[in-house]
């Protein structure tokens, strides 16, 4: 796990390059016809891609966007209409059943189809009218952390596929932002050594870093056996800030721009509970380091002033640390990253 979560940075390259002229080809098609609607299919770790996805299509492009719930078509057999929808499906190993059944449904019920994959010799890969493939190289730890990373920078080119603002010398840049926030690997290690012993935990995200909130508990979840409940600052006060008390540990993404009002509010409000809180968050945002000594501050700044929101680009930057800290912890506690109880690679579901 920690050698994949290292090769991060070369993966983005590779993929941002091999990939990049497919999706400026289906920037041509959609240019003349927009779709009203966009239904993204994932499980597992990919389906926290897709929330993210869900966010940046709908802040950049304006076209919402659902995620699909596979078992309206495998449990219940439900025809949905398709007519103008583009549908992406989502997959690190492409075997993924009911994911594939959605993709192979929607195609037959007239929709433009996306498939999103690690594995050019997949299922999924046999389906849809246009394939991107995330160039991140096998993954062999069941817990999938460079396919991650690669999938969110395909939605970020879908996103400029159908017409948003994005930048592609943004996207460049990427790579580097990752291999920056490699750097803070020692540090992280000294900081999981605090947690060893932890057993619950909350993480905090909102906006374009909900998803890292998901994608994080799920880490620790499966790599730590951690019970790691995810939430957003807003959803958090409605009811279970009642679990936080002193010690709690409780882990934030903290952006500068438009969430940081309510995740500064939510910090204060953990730092009354004497909660046990390390936020995660970048040179752009100075304001909480003031409330957080314990942060994890990458070393860059990663705010843009331009029509896109602040913190557009802080997804991949920011979920770095937060792999490197669930690998780390995993073997301050003597487990086994790469081999999860109970798990395997490839899970399939209907």
């Amino acid at each position: 796990m920690l050698e994949e979560i290292r090769q991060q940075p070369a993966a983005l390259e590779r993929t941002l390059k091999s990939e990049l002229p497919g999706f400026e080809e289906l920037r041509k098609r959609l240019a003349s016809k927009r779709p009203r609607l966009i239904v993204l299919a994932a499980r597992g770790t990919s389906d926290n891609a897709a929330q993210f996805g869900r966010y940046l299509l709908e802040l950049t492009t304006g076209i919402p966007v659902s995620l699909a719930a596979p078992s309206v078509l495998t449990l219940y057999g439900t025809a949905l209409e398709y007519k103008d929808v583009l549908v992406v499906a989502i997959s690190q190993s492409g075997e993924s059943t009911d994911t594939n059944l959605v993709l192979q449904r929607a195609r037959e019920g007239g929709a433009v189809t996306i498939g999103i994959t690690n594995e050019p010799e997949s299922s999924l890969a046999k389906l849809p009218e246009h394939l991107f493939c995330v160039r991140a190289g096998r993954e062999q730890s069941i817990a999938a952390t460079k396919t991650y990373t690669g999938q969110l920078l395909a939605l970020y080119l879908l996103a400029y596929a159908l017409g948003a603002p994005i930048e592609i010398a943004d996207l460049d840049a990427l790579a580097g932002h990752a291999a920056a926030a490699l750097e803070l690997e020692s540090r992280i290690a000294t900081q999981a050594e605090r947690y060893t012993f932890m057993t619950q935990a909350v993480v905090v995200g909102r906006g374009l870093n909900y998803a890292n909130a998901f994608e994080f508990a799920l880490k620790l979840m499966e790599t730590c056996y951690v019970v790691a409940e995810r939430f957003s600052s807003a959803d958090l006060m409605h009811g279970p800030i009642a679990m936080v008390q002193s010690a709690f540990p409780a882990f934030l993404f903290a952006p500068s721009g438009v969430s940081w009002p309510g995740l500064r509010d939510m910090i204060e409000t953990l730092r009354k509970l004497k909660a046990e809180t390390l936020v995660i968050t970048d040179l752009s945002n100075k304001d909480v380091l003031d409330l957080s000594p314990r942060a994890i501050c990458l070393p860059m700044k990663l705010a843009r002033k331009s029509a896109l929101p602040e913190d557009v680009y802080t997804a991949i930057p920011y979920i770095i640390p937060a792999q490197l800290f669930s690998a780390l912890l995993a073997e301050q506690k003597g487990l086994d990253p790469d081999r999860p109880r109970t798990l395997s690679k490839v899970t399939q579901t209907m």
